[in-house]
């Protein structure tokens, strides 16, 4: 979703959720949109009309792992059949303790 999507559905401003991605509550990606490309989140990272909250700390996991935030992203979204799913279906399920650990071992 474009920023100004993701605003209206966390029902906040363009401006606070530039300041989620700043402080790596939300992670977005540049993707192609008409003729020019523009930051968006996935919709997936926002449930109940917040950001997940496991989100934060995987994300600065993944970080330190030396993660871009494409990669992050791309690690987040896909599918691990030893889960099974993706690490952001365990998020969801409440699975950040597994996500993280897992993430952290990327970095070794």
């Amino acid at each position: 979703m474009p920023l100004p999507d993701v605003a209206e559905r966390l029902g906040v401003d363009v401006g606070k959720v530039r300041r989620m991605i700043q402080d790596r509550v939300l992670v977005a990606v540049r993707r192609p949109r008409e003729d020019r490309t523009v930051l968006c989140v996935h919709e997936d990272l926002i449930a109940n009309g917040v950001p997940l909250p496991e989100l934060k700390g995987t994300l600065t996991v993944l970080a330190d792992a030396g993660f871009t935030d494409d990669e992050a992203v791309d690690w987040l979204f896909t599918a691990d059949d030893t889960l099974p799913g993706t690490p952001v279906e365990a998020l969801r399920a409440g699975r950040k303790t597994e996500i993280r650990r897992r993430a952290q071992a990327l970095a070794l």
